[in-house]
């Protein structure tokens, strides 16, 4: 019963947001990348994060790749303003920086629990909240943190870790407050499990692909008339074998921002294979897509 009143209010907030907020009051909303990069460590830039801005407070990280969190520090926001950590998966290229999140905001006032979702786990990867403890359990990477984890110790915040089942691959309603509301689909991402995001705050909505080769055809359901999709450019158009299993190239990026009736289209998680092809892959998205492009670096906002 209780879960189908969450439904409903979800929906109801849904619908509030979409009739009150009909236009994008963009003045209010800032997507930051903190990592524009994959996992090389000879390509200049970090890891893959994005900070979300609104109304000047960054509410929450989608990924937490290695090198963000120095990004994070540059932008000035607050740690005490993050509400949630939202993982597409657990590659370390987008979740090594997480534990320094959580160490960081010792030194702070911070006072409210971190919401941390992210896939159910499979044999490769653990889920959310194996993850979670894994990383700050008892018999964990770094125990001494356990205290945010822990039911049985007093800690000023807590570290709230929560599954998203990917069996069915349709869109969940996973988080909402008076301000936003989270939602995520699962996407193919070879044998890990994996997740793409779509959050709507202030009457704009913004997506996120993660990394994804796009074998269920789930993201344009979940981008359905975004003003913006941060997609990963991680692979140039005639990639073959293992690197075309785990990512789009750019024509299926493009085929889905056409499709889906996306306003914007950001390029990120850029790997050295398609650095420099900038003009050859921007040509073979206009094929499909006529809405507007944009190739991400570290620090930029949008």
């Amino acid at each position: 019963m209780m879960t189908l009143i969450k439904a409903f209010l979800f929906a109801l907030l849904v619908a509030v947001n979409v009739n009150v907020l009909a236009e994008c009051q963009s003045q209010r909303v800032k997507i930051q990348v903190l990592g524009s990069g994959g996992p090389e460590l000879t390509d200049g830039r970090a890891s893959t994060s994005y900070l979300i801005w609104l109304d000047n407070k960054g509410i929450g990280l989608i990924d937490a790749g290695s090198g963000s969190s120095l990004n994070y520090e540059k932008t000035k926001a607050k740690v005490n303003d993050i509400e949630f950590i939202a993982f597409t998966h657990f590659h370390v290229d987008h979740s090594a920086d997480f534990p320094a999140y959580i160490k960081g905001a010792y030194f702070t006032q911070r006072s409210q629990n971190l919401h941390v979702f992210g896939p159910a786990g499979n044999k490769l990867m653990p889920s959310a909240t194996e993850f979670t403890q894994r990383l700050f359990g008892k018999e964990g990477v770094y125990p001494y943190l356990n205290n945010y984890i822990s039911s049985q110790k007093d800690s000023n915040f807590k570290v709230i870790a929560k599954d998203l089942n990917l069996v069915k691959h349709k869109k969940q309603n996973v988080y909402m407050t008076n301000a936003y509301s989270l939602s995520a689909i699962p996407v193919h991402h070879g044998p890990l499990p994996a997740l793409a995001w779509r959050i709507d705050l202030a009457g704009c909505s913004i997506a996120f692909s993660g990394d994804m080769s796009n074998q269920f055809k789930t993201l344009t359901v979940l981008a359905k008339g975004v003003d913006t999709l941060v997609a990963h450019n991680a692979i140039p158009e005639l990639q073959q074998g293992v690197g075309r299993k785990l990512h789009m190239p750019p024509s299926e990026i493009a085929k889905i921002a056409q499709q889906a009736g996306v306003k914007k289209l950001i390029l990120s998680h850029r790997m050295k294979r398609t650095l420099g092809h900038e003009q050859e892959t921007l040509g073979l998205i206009k094929k499909y897509y006529k809405g507007s492009v944009k190739f991400a670096n570290d620090m930029d906002s949008f």
